[in-house]
């Protein structure tokens, strides 16, 4: 099916749906057709989540669609994710429902500049977030996620000269939990830059027995401040784990309230919201625009029309895997 211009200069398919129609039931019925699978991050809106064949982070779901027999898959995220899963799938196809859903820790190491810092610090080894585009991945000499991060780092022998990036408060926490003192890229999450010693503070005093949460791309004062600290899967684990508590503050993006809920609905959670609230005063929200993007109305034009793919140039890829493959043996 043709793909029209200005659709690929939005980067997504942009036309008028029935509004009666069941979107839920048509994503679902185009996937049988199309042999396709759905993956949602925790991050995206609860109805995503709700008619995605996997629910994760971001490499737990490119490891999913990997393992699966399906010949399509629609990535529900931001670009690298997509990027990601081509590299785990490269003969299958590859779908994102908007290619402009970035991210402001992967923007925040591009490729060239790496490659400059690298020549600039001989013998050093680059452990990159999996938050990075293919390119990075390219340069990169093992990859780590948020949740696996620790065990990798402490694999390298003590005396290895490690660059870390691109996320600074990751690298900064793994500082100093494994005695490193790795060489910190200057990056991070906008989403988790937001949350602040003073809101959590409030939250606490309101709500004296809750256990806080709080993720590893948070600043350092947040994390001191947490009673779990960790990957969206650790918290998920925890609260599974815990079904006796019943109160949770919760600093990292909202979505992951959705998954939360489901997996221990007898408990509250309280969204920290940002230091600086972008809506004003009262808004209890700290969420990424980008993982917003993916809407039920553009994974069901995406189905329909097969459109937008994700490619990664074969050159870059064989060497982005390879950082993948080597985290994955260890």
């Amino acid at each position: 099916m043709e793909i029209k211009q200005d659709w690929k200069e939005k980067g997504y398919v942009d036309e008028a749906v029935d509004a009666s129609l069941d979107l839920k039931a048509e994503i679902r019925r185009l996937c049988r057709e199309k042999d396709a699978v759905v993956l949602a991050h925790y991050y995206t809106v609860g109805d995503i989540q709700d008619v995605a064949d996997f629910v994760g982070d971001s490499l737990a779901l490119a490891r999913e669609a990997a393992d699966t027999d399906a010949r399509v898959m629609v990535m529900c995220g931001v670009h690298f994710m997509a990027e990601t899963c081509k590299l785990l799938s490269p003969t299958k196809t590859v779908l994102c429902p908007d290619l402009t859903a970035g991210c402001s820790l992967a923007d925040s190491c591009r490729a060239d500049d790496l490659r400059r810092f690298k020549e600039q610090h001989p013998g050093y080894q680059v452990v990159s977030y999996v938050n990075t585009t293919a390119a990075v991945k390219a340069l990169t000499d093992c990859v780590v996620t948020s949740g696996n991060a620790k065990r990798v780092i402490d694999s390298f022998p003590p005396d290895a000269k490690i660059i870390f990036g691109p996320d600074r408060n990751l690298g900064d926490y793994l500082n100093s939990v494994t005695g490193r003192d790795m060489l910190l890229w200057n990056g991070g999450c906008h989403v988790h830059e937001k949350f602040g010693v003073d809101v959590i503070m409030k939250l606490r005093r309101l709500h004296p027995q809750a256990v806080v949460m709080a993720h590893l791309e948070c600043k350092a004062p947040v994390l001191a401040l947490a009673d779990v600290k960790g990957s969206t899967a650790a918290m998920l684990a925890y609260v599974r784990a815990h079904p006796e508590t019943t109160e949770y503050i919760v600093a990292t993006e909202a979505g992951i309230l959705h998954e939360l809920e489901r997996a221990h609905p007898a408990a509250t959670f309280y969204p920290v919201p940002p230091e600086v609230s972008e809506g004003g005063p009262g808004c209890a929200c700290n969420e990424c625009e980008y993982m917003k993007k993916n809407t039920l109305r553009k994974v069901y034009l995406t189905l329909k029309y097969g459109w937008p793919t994700v490619e990664v140039d074969p050159a870059i890829a064989a060497d982005a895997v390879k950082p993948i493959e080597r985290m994955l043996r260890i």
